[in-house]
């Protein structure tokens, strides 16, 4: 994910120009902060899933998964629709104007199109963990990759589309990301999860999911915000140049901290299965795992960006 936001800059920065460059770097933490809500049905919704596996309960499993991600849908809809009428007052508020402000405005409304299948995206690499299909999540993140290079370079370098093609490339992008699992788990299939067409509405299990991601959901807000008010003062004092050279930053950060996102979000189920099945000696163990490998990634890796820098 991060190499094709990476691939996203080059193509911009290099066909576009540093304004349109700039433009995408000043709206993308506004863009995240509203996705918040796919993180949290996504980590919170398959710890609980996870959980009801692991007490033995398939069938309240895929009725809870199906209720989450058709939660998402419909949150994703709205959320969509509410970015659209506000991508331009707030870049007003990050103070864009004139050329960067449209460019904001155009960048950012293409996106929300498919901000439903970015969450959707989100959700089921969570999912697929917990449905014992990690491959098929990391064959999906790389067809959504894939597919953004490729329609950037078509876009973009081929057609001359501009901010427009970027944008139009992204939300294909993230269209495959999204909609590719949810056919996979609408179709029967040898998973631990299927989606029903018709689960029974439970308000608790919605509930359930979204207090248990909300940390993360929190985390992905504060992100967005410290980034907007970073963006927000560079572009006050610096100008596009200060908003580009934190964007390039946030590329290079978002490779190093890759890895324990990916753990994170790889381990989270199985705990949780173990939470459902009762086995505290296994979890136990787990947590001295996880928090030995991520001091000495996190240790590695701090040595590694400043050697690198």
């Amino acid at each position: 994910t991060s190499i094709y936001s990476v691939v996203d800059g080059l193509f911009v920065s290099n066909f576009v120009g540093k304004t349109a460059f700039a433009s995408i770097n000043l709206i993308m933490p506004f863009i995240m902060g509203l996705t918040a809500l796919g993180f949290m049905m996504g980590t919170g919704g398959s710890a609980i899933v996870a959980k009801t596996l692991g007490e033995g309960k398939p069938e309240k499993a895929n009725e809870y998964f199906s209720l989450i991600v058709y939660t998402t849908i419909i949150g994703g809809l709205i959320l969509s629709i509410l970015g659209m009428f506000l991508v331009r007052p707030v870049s007003i508020l990050l103070g864009a104007e004139g050329e960067l402000l449209e460019n904001c405005v155009l960048y950012g409304r293409i996106t929300f199109i498919s901000l439903t299948a970015f969450m959707l995206q989100n959700v089921f690499q969570s999912f697929l963990a917990a449905a014992e299909k990690p491959k098929l999540g990391l064959f999906v993140t790389v067809a959504a990759g894939l597919t953004n290079a490729v329609l950037d370079a078509v876009f973009i370098a081929g057609f001359r589309w501009g901010l427009a093609g970027a944008a139009l490339a992204t939300g294909l992008g993230q269209v495959v990301g999204g909609v590719l699992p949810l056919i996979y788990f609408l179709r029967p299939n040898d998973s631990l999860l299927q989606l029903e067409k018709k689960p029974s509405l439970e308000i608790k299990p919605i509930l359930k999911a979204c207090g248990n991601g909300s940390s993360e959901m929190m985390s992905n807000i504060a992100t967005s915000l410290v980034s907007m008010l970073y963006n927000f003062q560079l572009l006050k004092y610096i100008g596009e140049d200060g908003v580009s050279a934190y964007g390039v930053l946030m590329y290079v950060q978002f490779i190093f901290i890759a890895i324990s996102i990916g753990y994170s979000i790889g381990v989270s189920p199985i705990v949780s299965y173990h939470y459902g099945a009762e086995n505290t000696a296994e979890m136990k163990s787990l947590l001295r795992k996880s928090i030995t490998l991520t001091l000495t990634v996190g240790v590695a890796l701090t040595a590694l960006a400043i050697a690198a820098a």
